[in-house]
C-alpha cells in the first residue's frame, strides 16, 4: 500500500507545475528567451517588467492593435499575477488573451521588441509551460533563426504530441530543418492540422503575415504531395478510401482558404495545393468540380490569374469536357479572358479549360438563347488555345446549337442572325483554326444546306481560295434581302420589274442579276416563295424555250458558288420547265455541258437533281424530228455564238443516250465518274471493241464541248470540262490543241489582276486554272509549242508567274513524248532562256529559273549534252583568247596578273553557263553517256584556263567535271568498244588538277578518277602517279571526313598494285624504288586524322605487299617519330593486323635492317632510315630507335595468341613457324652480341629477347631451338640455353606440357655438362638444370638424380672454375629440395667438397663470398631436408667454418646466409649431436672473437627454445659443461694473453650466457637443477688453485653476474637457493681488497645479488635466525667502508631489503642497534651513510621501524650538533621524515 501511494504521489509531482523546492523554482524562473540562465535566475519581476514593457511600447508604436493588451497582459498588475494561484476560469481567459497576442505578434518575431514582449509572457505567465502548443506554432515559421533554438532550450520536458519530433533538436539545441517538419506533417496529420488551424485563425482575425502564409502554403503543398505518394495503391477501392481520408483532412481547410478574399496570398497558396491534389490525387470529377466552383466563388481581381492557372490544371485531369454553369459564368465575367489564357498557355495547357467553357456556353445558348457569350466562344476558337480536335468539336456544337434553336427560343430571329454571322466569320478564318473549322464542315453528317438557308447565310467557305480579297467574295458572305425586309415585300417589288431576255451567260452579271440571286436564295427554302419567285416576270419563264434568260439564270446558279439547296432548287426548276409541252420541239443541247458540270458537283444532292434533269433532257432526244429543230441559245447564249459548234440530232442523242444516261447512277455516287465516262467515250483505245461512237460523232462532240468551254464565261464550267477534254489527244487528225489554243491565248492575254478577280469571284485558284489551260497543248504540236515560247517571252505573261510555271510544267510533262528533233530544238531554246541577261527583270528571272529547272528535270540525250559542252568550249575560247589585234607575247605570270584585274561580264556569263551545263551533265546520269568523256576532259582543261583568268581555282566546276568523269570510266571497262586515247594527256590534266587545287573535294574526286583510270586504262595515268602521291601527303591525307578516307583507299588500292608490278617487271629493288612514295605517307602521318590512321596504313601496306614492305614501314615510322607511346601502340597495332608468318618474316627483316646499320657500308638502311656516314654515334641513335620498338612488336597479343595456336599443330605450317622463330631468335641473339658493349642497346635487345621467349610454349620453343643447339658456334648455343633459362622462369608449375618437355630436355643438359669443355656453356647448362629441377623435378626423380650426380662429380663441382662451382652448389641446393632423400647417394662426394670450398672461401685476405654463400646454401638445404646427414665431423667442421666466417667480417648477405644455416642447425639437427658439437666447438668459438661467440650463444639459445624439457634434461650434463666454459670465459680470455673479447663485448656475452642458462633452467625441475647449481657454486669457489687469486675473482664475477640474473628472474621461487651462496658471499664481503678493481666489482655484485635475494623473499627465508645472523652483521659492518664505497648505491638498498625481508621487531631492533653504534663513528662518511640508511628504513618500513625511536632519540639529538654539515643536514631530513610518519613533532622529545 505504501509503495502504491508513493507512486501516485510521484506521478502527481511530475505533472504538477507548482513546487515548494527552492532550487526547482529558481530553475523555472531562469527560463528566458533573452538572458543566460545564470543571469535570468537573479532577476526580479519588476526588473523584467521594466525591460519587457519597453519592447511592448515599441510594438504599440509600430502597430496600434497591440495597445489593448497594455491593460491586461502588460499592465502593472500583471507583475503580481501568478497562474498557480488563479482559478480555472481566470486561466482560461488568460489563455485566450495570450493566444490572441501571439497571433498578432507572430509577424514581428524577427524584431527585438517582439522578443521582449514574448519574454514577459514567458517569465511572468510561463506560457512555455501553460501555452506550449500555441507558442511553438507561433515560432515555427521562424524555425531557422536563433530565437527558435533558444525557445527549444526553455521548453518543458513534456511537450505536445504534435511537436514530439522536436525532441532530438531540443537535446542537441539545433534548428530543425524544413525537411524534418515536412516529414512530420506528412506522417502525422495532427501537426499539419495544428499549423493550418493557426494560420486560418490568424487570417480570420487579420493577423496574418506573408511569412506565415508562405510557410503554411509550402508545408501544406509538400505534405499533401507526400501523403498522395504514401497513400497510392494499385487497388481502386483502397485508392478511393485513401482519397476520401485525405479530402476529409485537407478539404475543409482548403475550402475556407479559397474564399478568404481579404487574404490573396492564402488563396494563391490554396490554389497551389489544389493543383497538386488534382494532378496526383486521381480524384473523381465531382470533387474536382467542387474545387473549381469553390475557387471561382472566392477569387478576386488579385487572384483570378493564379486561379485560372489552377483551373487549367484541374481541367486537364477531369474526364468531363463541359464545365459547370457556375464556373462558366464566372469565367465569362473575367476581362480579356482569351488573352489571359493565351499568356497562361505559354507555360501550362489551357485547352481543356477553354474547351469546357465553350461547350458550357453553347449548351446555355441552345437551351436559353443566350448569345452574349458568342464573342467569347469565337475568341476562344481563334485564340490558339485549343487543339484541332477540340476546335472541330466546338464548331460542330455551334452548328448543332443553331439547328436546335426553335421559334420558341428565337421569335424575332436575332439569335439565329447573330449565330449565323459568327458561324460564317469562323468559317472564313485563316490559320490553323480556320483550317480545322473548314475540315469540321466537311465532316458534317447532317443537312448543312438546310441550316444555311435557315440561318440565311452560306456557312461553307470557298476552300479553293485562301487569299481572295474581301470584295471578291460577295456571294460568300452576302446578306439576303429577306433579312432586312419581309419576303412578301421583296416578291411584290420583284413583280414590278420588266421581263429580261438577255442571257445570263452573255455578259458580266449586272446589279439586277445579283439581287435576283439573293432573292432566290431567300425563297429557295420555302416552296411557295420559290414558286412565286419563279413566276416573276423578270425571269421570262413563259419565253424560256426561245429566250435564254430563264434557263441561263438557273444554270448560273447551279454552276456557281451557291448553297446546295439553291443549286438543287435551280435544277428542279429547269427540270420542271423542260417537262412542259412548249419545250418538246426544242433542241436544248446547250444545256448538256452545264448538266455535266452539275453532275461533277461536290454535293450528292446536286448530282441527284442533275441526274433527274438529265433524264428529262434525254426524253427530248429519243426520236429523230422530222424537221430541223430550233437549237436553244444558238443566237444569244453567249456574246459570240457564231463560233459555237453544234451537234446534229444523232450526235446529241448519242452523247446523251450512249454516254451520259448510262452512267447517271455512278455519277450520282461519285463526282468524277461522268467526266471519266465522257473521256472514255471520246478517246478510242487500242483493242477497244465496244466503241459505240463513230469518229465523226466523237469529233463533233469534241468540237461541241471545246466551243462551249471557249465561249462560256463561267470559269467553273471551263475548269470542270477541261478535265476530260485534256485527256483527248486528237480525233481524226483534229487535236484538242487546235480547238482550245485560242482559249489559252485569251486567258494568257488577261492582266494578272483581272485573272485573279475572275477566279476569286468563283472561288477558284488561279494556279489550277493556269495548269488546266496549259494542258491543252500536246506534244510535237508546233503551233502549241510556238505559242508557249511566245507566251514565255511576252512581257504581260511575266506578270503571271503561275501561268509561266504551268507552261514549263506542261513542257516537262510532254517532254518524253517529243521527237528527238523537237527535244533538241526545245533544249537549245531552254538553255538560251536559262542564260538570261546579267540583270534581268523579275519576270525574266522567273522564266530563266523555270527554264533551268525544266532542263534539270527532263532526260537530256547524249547529243544534247554534247551540243551543250561544245557551246561551252566556244564560250571559253571567246573569253580566254584576246582579240587578234591585241595579241602579244606575255609571260604566264603577267597574263595571270592582268586577268585577275579583268573579270568581265562575258567571263561571268561564261562561268554561269559552264556551271549550269556541267550540273546538267552531272544530273543526267553521266554513266549513261560515256561518249562525253573527251569533251569533259577538254572542259576540265578549259576550266583551268578560266581559273587562271579569274584568279580562282573554280573548285566546284572541277568537281562537277571530275564526278561526271568518274561515273563514266566504268563504262569503258565493261564496253570494249569504248577506248581512251592515252596520247591526249589526260593524266597530266589530272595531275595538274591535284597539284594546283586546294579544295579537298576536288582533290578527292581527282584521286578517285586516277584510281579508276589506273584500273581501266593504266597507260593514261601511270606516268603521273609519283607526283600525285607526293602531293597527297600534304593535302588529302589531312582530311578527317569519311569520303576522303574512301578516296585515299581507292587511290591506293587501284594505283599502287600496277606501280609495284611495273617495278617488279623491271627487276628493281621494290623497297628502294618506292621509298619516296612510302616516305610521303609516313611524313603525312601527323596530319592524318587519328580515326583514319590505322585503316589508311593497313590499306597502303596491303597494296604494297606486306611481305616486302611491312618492315620498312615500321622502321620508317619509328625513325621519323621515335618510339613514343603513341607510335609504339600504332605500329604494334599495324603489325598485329597481319598473319603470324608475315609478322615473323617482317621481324626478321626488321632485325636484318637494324643489323645493317652497324655495317661499315650500310645498304638498305641508308635508303630507308636515311643513315649516312656520320659515324658510330649516328648508327647507335638510329638503332636505339628501332630497338626501342622491337620488344613491343614481338610482344603484341595477337602474335602471341596466334603463334601459340599455329605451333600446336604438327604440320608444315607449324614447322615453318618454328623455323622462322629460330631464325628470329638467332638474329636477336647475334644482334645482342654485336651491341654487347653498348649498354642501352644491349638492354633493348634483352627486352626483345624476353618477349620473344614468351611467344612459344616451352615445348615448341625447345623444338624450335634444337637446330641452333646443334650449331658449332658455342657462343650461340650458350645464348640459346640462356634464353631457355629465361623462358623456364616464366613458366607455370601447373603446365603439364611445359613440364614434360623440360624434363625430357634434362638428359641433353647433363650431356652438355659432361661433354663440354667450355665453362660458360657448362655454367648455363647447370643453371637450366637448376631452373627445371626447381619447377618440375619432383615429377621425374630419376632424371633429376642423374643430373645431381653429374653436377656433384668432377665434371662440374670438381672443376677449377669458381663460377661453375658456385652454380653447381646452388643447383645442388635446389636439387636437395627436390630429391630430399633421393640425393643421399651423391652426398658422400658433395658434402666434403662443399665444406672444403667453404673453408677455402674463408682463406686469404679477401674471402670469396659467392662461394661462401653457395656453400652455405647447399648446407642449409641439407640441414632443412635431410638433417641426419649433418652430424659428427661434418657438424663440427661446419661450426668451425661458421666461427671463422663470423670473425671474417663479411657482408650482410654472407652473414644472413650463415645465420640462416645455423638457425636450421639449431632447430633441425639431432639435439645430442648438436650439443656435443657445440661443447667441442667452444674453444674454437672463443678463440674466434665476440662475433663468433655471440652467434654461438644465439644458436645455443635457439636450440634450448626449440627442444622440449625431456631433451634438455637428458643433455643437462653437456649443457652444464658448455655453461661452465662460458662462465669461465672472463678468466680464460684474460689468462690467454690474447684478450680476444673487449670489456663491453664481454658484458654482452655474459648477458647472453645468463639468458641461455635461464632458458635451460626453465626446462629443468628442481631435482635436476639443484645439483648443477650446487656444483656451480663449488666450482666457482674451489675450482682453481690458490695461487690464481685473480682468476678466481674473474670466475666469481661471472658467476655472481649469473646469480644476480638468476635471483632477479626467478624471484621467490629460488630464494632457498641463497643458502648455497651465503658462505661464499660472506667470505667475499669480509675479505675484499678494495684496491683491486676486480675485487671491488665483485663486492658490488655480491651485495646486489644479496639485495635481490632479500627483495624477493616471500617465504620468511631471511627471518630464520640462522640465515639472518649469517649475513646481517656482515652487511652492518660494511658501513664502516662507507668512505671507500658508495653506500647509497648498493649497501643501503641491500640493508633496507634485508630489514623488509626480516620482518620482526627483534631483527629490526638488532639492526637498528648495530646501526646506532656506527653513528658515533669518527668517520663522517660512516655517520652520513648510517643516517641515509635510517632515512631509507624510515621511508620503507614506517612506524614499524620507528618502534625503536626511544633508542634513536639520543643519537638523533647528538647528530643535530654534528661537526659535519652534511651529516647534520641529513639528520634534519631524517627528523622531518620521522615527524611525517608519526604525525607529531620531535622537538619536545629532543629537548
Amino acid at each position: 500500500m505504501a509503495s502504491s501511494l508513493a507512486a501516485q504521489l510521484a506521478q502527481i509531482a511530475s505533472s504538477s507545475r507548482s513546487s515548494l523546492n527552492t532550487k526547482t523554482l529558481k530553475v523555472a524562473h531562469a527560463k528566458s528567451l533573452i538572458f543566460e540562465a545564470r543571469d535570468a535566475a537573479g532577476q526580479s519581476f519588476p526588473e523584467i517588467y521594466s525591460l519587457c514593457n519597453e519592447g511592448f511600447e515599441e510594438l504599440c508604436h509600430l502597430d496600434p492593435r497591440f495597445a489593448p493588451y497594455g491593460a491586461t497582459l502588460f499592465s502593472d498588475q500583471s507583475q503580481d499575477a501568478d497562474r498557480i494561484q488563479m482559478s480555472a476560469d481566470e486561466n482560461a481567459a488568460l489563455d485566450r488573451r495570450v493566444k490572441s497576442f501571439l497571433h498578432l505578434v507572430g509577424g514581428r518575431l524577427r524584431l527585438m521588441p517582439a522578443i521582449k514582449a514574448v519574454e514577459w509572457l514567458i517569465r511572468r505567465f510561463r506560457i512555455h509551460e501553460f501555452n506550449t502548443q500555441i507558442l511553438i506554432t507561433t515560432f515555427l515559421p521562424y524555425h531557422t533563426i536563433p530565437a527558435f533554438v533558444t525557445l527549444l532550450s526553455i521548453l518543458p520536458p513534456k511537450i505536445p504530441g504534435e511537436y514530439r519530433f522536436l525532441d532530438p533538436y531540443i537535446r542537441s539545441l539545433t534548428a530543425p530543418p524544413r525537411a524534418a517538419i515536412v516529414q512530420q506533417a506528412t506522417a502525422h496529420p495532427e501537426l499539419l492540422s495544428e499549423v493550418s488551424q493557426y494560420t486560418l485563425e490568424s487570417c480570420r482575425n487579420k493577423h496574418e503575415y506573408p511569412g506565415l502564409v508562405s510557410f503554411w502554403g509550402g508545408l501544406m503543398t509538400e505534405a499533401v504531395n507526400g501523403m498522395l505518394d504514401k497513400m497510392r495503391s494499385g487497388r481502386k477501392s483502397i485508392q478511393i478510401d485513401n482519397n476520401n481520408i485525405l479530402l476529409q483532412r485537407v478539404g475543409p481547410v482548403l475550402s475556407e482558404a479559397m474564399v478568404m478574399k481579404d487574404v490573396p496570398g492564402m488563396q494563391i497558396a490554396s490554389y497551389m495545393i489544389v493543383a497538386v491534389l488534382s494532378a496526383k490525387g486521381s480524384l473523381d470529377d465531382g470533387v474536382l468540380s467542387a474545387f473549381m466552383e469553390q475557387l471561382v466563388h472566392g477569387w478576386t481581381s488579385d487572384t483570378f490569374r493564379a486561379g485560372l492557372v489552377c483551373l487549367c490544371i484541374i481541367s486537364q485531369h477531369r474526364s468531363a469536357k463541359q464545365l459547370s454553369g457556375r464556373v462558366a459564368k464566372a469565367l465569362l465575367k473575367l476581362p480579356h479572358l482569351t488573352q489571359t489564357l493565351q499568356e497562361i498557355g505559354r507555360d501550362h495547357r489551357v485547352d481543356k479549360l477553354a474547351n469546357g467553357l465553350a461547350l458550357a456556353t453553347l449548351d446555355r445558348l441552345s437551351k436559353k438563347g443566350d448569345v452574349r457569350s458568342l464573342p467569347a466562344v469565337k475568341s476562344l476558337l481563334l485564340g490558339d488555345v485549343l487543339q484541332e480536335k477540340q476546335i472541330k468539336v466546338i464548331y460542330k456544337a455551334m452548328l448543332l446549337a443553331a439547328h436546335k434553336i426553335t421559334e420558341d427560343v428565337d421569335q424575332d430571329g436575332l439569335i439565329r442572325k447573330e449565330l449565323g454571322s459568327t458561324l460564317v466569320s469562323l468559317s472564313q478564318a485563316g490559320g490553323d483554326s480556320g483550317d480545322a473549322i473548314r475540315a469540321a464542315i466537311k465532316e458534317l453528317d447532317f443537312d448543312i444546306e438546310e441550316l444555311e438557308l435557315k440561318l440565311g447565310t452560306a456557312i461553307r467557305p470557298k476552300l479553293t481560295i485562301e487569299d481572295a480579297p474581301e470584295d471578291a467574295a460577295v456571294e460568300t458572305v452576302s446578306e439576303l434581302p429577306g433579312n432586312q425586309e419581309t419576303m412578301e415585300a421583296t416578291l411584290e417589288k420583284l413583280a414590278t420589274l420588266a421581263p429580261s431576255t438577255t442571257s445570263c451567260l452573255s455578259q458580266e452579271p449586272a446589279n439586277l442579276l445579283e439581287e435576283l440571286f439573293s432573292v432566290f436564295l431567300s425563297a429557295a427554302a420555302n416552296k411557295n416563295d420559290l414558286k412565286r419567285f419563279d413566276a416573276a416576270p423578270v425571269l421570262s419563264r413563259p419565253w424560256a424555250p426561245t429566250k435564254s434568260f430563264y434557263f441561263s439564270f438557273y444554270m448560273r446558279i447551279w454552276c456557281g458558288t451557291f448553297p446546295t439547296l439553291a443549286k438543287v432548287a435551280a435544277l428542279e426548276q429547269v427540270k420542271n420547265r423542260l417537262k412542259e409541252e412548249d419545250c418538246a420541239g426544242q433542241d436544248f443541247q446547250a444545256v448538256i455541258p452545264y448538266c455535266i458540270v452539275a453532275l461533277c458537283d461536290d454535293a450528292k444532292r446536286v448530282r441527284r437533281a442533275a441526274a433527274d434533269l438529265m433524264a428529262v433532257l434525254g426524253q427530248l432526244f429519243t426520236t429523230s424530228p422530222k424537221t430541223a429543230r430550233h437549237i436553244w441559245g444558238s443566237e444569244d447564249l453567249y456574246d459570240k455564238t457564231n463560233a459555237l459548234s453544234k451537234l446534229d440530232f444523232d450526235a446529241a442523242k448519242s452523247l446523251i443516250q450512249s454516254v451520259i444516261l448510262p452512267s447517271l447512277e455512278e455519277s450520282v455516287m461519285h463526282e468524277d465518274h461522268v467526266l471519266a465516262a465522257l473521256s472514255n467515250a471520246l478517246e478510242k483505245k487500242e483493242g477497244d471493241k465496244k466503241q459505240h461512237l463513230s469518229h465523226s460523232t466523237r469529233l463533233s462532240i469534241l468540237k461541241f464541248m471545246c466551243s462551249h468551254v471557249t465561249a462560256t464565261p463561267s470559269l467553273i464550267v471551263k475548269l470542270r470540262l477541261l478535265k476530260p477534254l485534256n485527256q483527248i489527244r486528237s480525233i481524226s487528225g483534229t487535236s484538242r490543241t487546235d480547238l482550245l489554243l485560242p482559249l489559252l491565248r485569251l486567258w494568257a492575254s488577261l492582266p494578272s489582276q483581272e485573272a485573279t478577280r475572275l477566279a476569286s469571284r468563283e472561288s477558284l485558284d488561279v494556279a489550277v486554272l493556269d495548269a488546266s489551260l496549259a494542258d491543252v497543248v500536246i506534244a510535237n504540236h508546233s503551233a502549241g509549242l510556238e505559242t508557249f515560247f511566245e507566251l514565255i517571252q511576252a512581257p504581260q505573261t511575266s506578270a503571271r508567274p503561275t501561268l509561266v510555271q504551268s507552261i514549263f510544267q506542261r513542257i516537262g510533262k510532254i517532254w518524253p513524248s517529243m521527237k528527238s528533233e523537237t527535244k533538241f530544238s526545245t533544249a537549245r531554246a531552254m538553255l538560251s532562256l536559262s542564260q538570261a541577261a546579267s540583270k534581268p527583270s523579275p519576270g525574266q528571272n522567273s522564266v530563266s529559273v523555270e527554264a533551268a529547272e525544266l532542263l534539270r528535270k527532263v532526260d537530256l540525250t547524249t547529243d544534247i549534252l554534247l551540243d551543250f559542252l561544245g557551246s561551252l568550249q566556244d564560250e571559253v575560247n571567246l573569253v580566254t583568247e584576246p582579240p587578234a589585234a591585241k595579241r602579244r607575247r606575255v609571260s604566264m605570270s603577267e597574263s595571270r596578273r592582268t586577268a585577275n584585274l579583268q573579270v568581265t561580264p562575258e567571263v561571268s556569263a561564261a562561268l554561269n553557263k559552264t556551271t549550269f551545263v556541267l550540273e546538267l551533265v552531272q544530273e543526267s546520269s553521266p554513266q549513261e553517256h560515256p561518249e562525253l568523256l573527251p569533251s569533259l576532259f577538254s572542259t576540265l582543261s578549259d576550266i583551268q584556263r578560266l581559273g587562271v583568268l579569274v584568279g580562282s581555282e573554280l573548285g566546284y566546276l572541277q568537281n562537277l567535271v571530275l564526278s561526271s568523269l568518274l561515273a563514266m570510266v566504268p563504262a569503258y571497262k565493261s564496253n570494249k568498244g569504248l577506248t581512251i586515247d592515252a596520247s591526249v594527256g589526260h593524266g597530266d590534266v589530272l595531275a595538274a588538277c591535284i597539284q594546283r587545287s586546294t579544295s579537298p573535294t576536288v582533290i578527292n574526286a581527282a584521286l578517285l578518277l586516277v584510281a579508276s583510270l589506273a584500273k581501266t586504262a593504266p597507260d593514261v595515268v601511270l606516268h603521273s602517279v609519283m607526283p600525285i602521291f607526293t602531293f597527297m601527303g600534304g593535302s588529302v591525307l589531312k582530311q578527317a571526313d569519311d569520303y576522303s578516307a574512301h578516296v585515299v583507299n581507292q587511290t591506293i588500292k587501284e594505283v599502287i598494285p600496277p606501280l609495284i608490278d611495273t617495278f617488279r617487271k623491271s627487276r628493281r629493288n621494290l623497297v628502294e624504288s618506292t621509298a619516296e612514295l612510302v616516305s610521303s605517307f609516313i611524313i603525312a602521318y601527323e596530319h592524318v586524322p587519328s580515326h583514319r590512321k590505322h585503316d589508311l596504313f593497313i590499306s597502303l601496306i596491303e597494296n604494297l605487299g606486306p611481305q616486302d614492305f611491312l618492315f620498312a614501314v615500321l622502321a620508317m615510322f619509328v625513325d621519323k617519330y621515335g618510339a613514343t607511346d603513341n607510335m609504339v601502340s600504332f605500329t604494334t597495332q599495324i603489325l598485329s593486323t597481319f598473319s603470324v608468318e608475315i609478322q615473323l618474316e617482317t621481324l626478321i627483316k626488321y632485325m636484318d635492317l637494324v643489323s645493317d646499320t652497324f655495317k661499315p657500308k650500310p645498304t638498305l638502311s641508308a635508303v630507308i632510315l636515311g643513315k649516312t656516314d656520320h659515324g658510330d654515334q649516328d648508327s647507335q641513335k638510329v638503332a636505339m630507335k628501332q630497338l626501342s620498338l622491337l620488344p613491343h612488336l614481338i610482344g603484341n597479343r595477337r602474335l602471341r595468341r596466334e603463334i601459340t595456336q599455329l605451333a600446336e599443330r604438327d604440320d608444315m605450317d607449324s614447322a615453318k613457324i618454328r623455323d622462322l622463330y629460330a631464325t628470329l631468335l638467332e638474329s636477336v641473339l647475334k644482334l645482342a652480341g654485336t651491341v654487347k658493349n653498348k649498354k642501352a642497346l644491349y638492354n633493348r635487345c634483352g627486352d626483345a629477347l624476353s618477349n620473344l621467349l614468351n611467344l612459344l610454349s616451352i615445348a615448341e620453343f625447345i623444338k624450335s631451338v634444337e637446330a641452333l643447339l646443334d650449331r658449332s658456334d658455342v657462343g650461340l648455343r650458350q645464348k640459346v640455353l640462356r634464353a631457355l633459362e629465361l623462358r623456364v622462369d616464366s613458366e607455370r608449375n601447373t603446365d603439364e606440357k611445359s613440364r614434360t618437355a623440360l624434363l625430357a630436355f634434362l638428359p641433353q643438359l647433363t650431356a652438355v655438362i659432361r661433354e663440354s669443355n667450355d665453362m660458360n656453356y657448362k655454367h648455363t647448362a647447370v643453371t637450366c638444370v637448376d631452373k627445371i629441377a626447381e619447377k618440375y623435378g619432383k615429377k621425374d626423380m630419376e632424371a633429376v638424380a642423374a643430373a645431381a650426380a653429374t653436377i656433384a662429380g668432377d665434371h662440374c663441382l670438381g672443376q677449377l672454375s669458381q663460377t661453375l662451382r658456385v652454380m653447381a652448389l646452388l643447383c645442388l641446393a635446389s636439387l636437395v629440395d627436390v630429391l630430399q632423400d633421393g640425393i643421399v647417394p651423391v652426398l658422400p662426394v658433395a658434402i666434403p667438397k662443399a665444406l672444403g670450398y667453404l673453408e677455402e672461401s674463408l682463406r686469404g685476405e679477401k674471402p670469396d663470398t659467392e662461394l661462401h654463400n653457395a656453400s652455405y646454401a647447399f648446407m642449409a638445404a641439407l640441414t632443412q631436408h635431410i638433417p641426419y646427414m649433418i652430424s659428427g665431423a661434418y657438424l663440427e667442421r661446419l661450426l668451425a667454418c661458421s666461427n671463422s666466417s663470423a670473425a671474417a667480417n663479411l657482408n650482410a648477405e654472407a652473414n644472413s646466409n650463415r645465420s640462416h644455416c645455423l638457425q636450421l642447425l639449431a632447430k633441425l639437427v639431432e639435439p645430442k649431436a648438436l650439443f656435443v658439437a657445440l661443447e667441442h666447438n667452444w674453444v674454437h668459438a672463443a678463440s674466434s672473437g665476440s662475433s663468433a661467440l655471440g652467434e654461438y650463444l644465439h644458436v645455443l639459445g635457439m636450440a634450448l627454445d626449440k627442444h622440449p624439457k625431456s631433451v634438455i634434461a637428458k643433455n643437462a650434463g653437456t649443457l652444464s659443461a658448455i655453461f661452465f666454459h662460458a662462465l669461465d670465459l672472463r678468466r680464460t680470455d684474460a689468462t690467454s694473453g690474447k684478450e680476444e673479447v673487449g670489456a663491453a663485448e664481454l658484458a654482452q656475452i655474459e648477458s647472453a650466457v645468463n639468458d641461455d642458462i635461464l632458458r635451460m633452467i626453465y626446462k629443468l625441475n628442481d631435482a635436476a637443477f639443484r645439483p648443477i647449481f650446487s656444483q656451480l657454486v663449488e666450482w666457482s669457489w674451489a675450482g682453481l688453485p690458490k695461487n690464481e687469486a685473480a682468476g678466481k675473482t674473474m670466475r666469481l664475477l661471472s658467476v655472481y653476474g649469473f646469480f644476480h640474473a638468476f635471483f632477479g628472474s626467478l624471484k621467490s621461487i629460488v630464494t632457498s637457493y641463497a643458502s648455497y651462496i651465503v658462505e661464499s658471499a660472506v667470505k667475499i664481503l669480509t675479505s675484499t681488497n678494495f684496491k683491486d678493481p676486480g675485487e671491488r666489482e665483485l663486492w658490488k655484485r655480491v651485495v646486489r645479488t644479496l639485495a635481490k635475494c632479500f627483495e624477493h623473499d616471500q617465504d620468511g627465508f631471511w627471518q630464520a635466525p640462522a640465515h639472518f645472523n649469517a649475513v646481517a652483521p656482515v652487511i652492518i659492518e660494511q658501513f664502516l667502508l662507507a668512505g671507500t664505497v658508495d653506500a647509497a648505491e648498493d649497501l643501503i638498498p641491500a640493508l633496507v631489503e634485508l630489514a623488509a625481508a626480516a620482518d620482526s621487531k627483534e631483527h629490526h631492533k638488532e639492526l637498528n642497534g648495530s646501526l646506532m653504534k656506527h653513528l658515533r663513528s669518527e668517520q663522517a662518511a660512516v655517520r652520513l651513510a648510517v643516517v641515509q640508511c635510517e632515512q631509507a628504513l624510515t621511508d620503507r618500513l614506517g612506524e614499524e621501524w620507528l618502534s625503536s625511536l626511544p633508542e634513536m632519540l639520543p643519537y638523533i639529538s647528538e647528530l643535530q650538533d654534528d661537526d659535519d654539515e652534511t651529516v647534520e643536514r641529513e639528520n634534519r631530513r631524517w627528523i622531518v621524515a620521522i615527524e611525517q610518519t608519526l604525525g607529531e613533532s620531535l622537538d619536545s622529545m629532543l629537548q
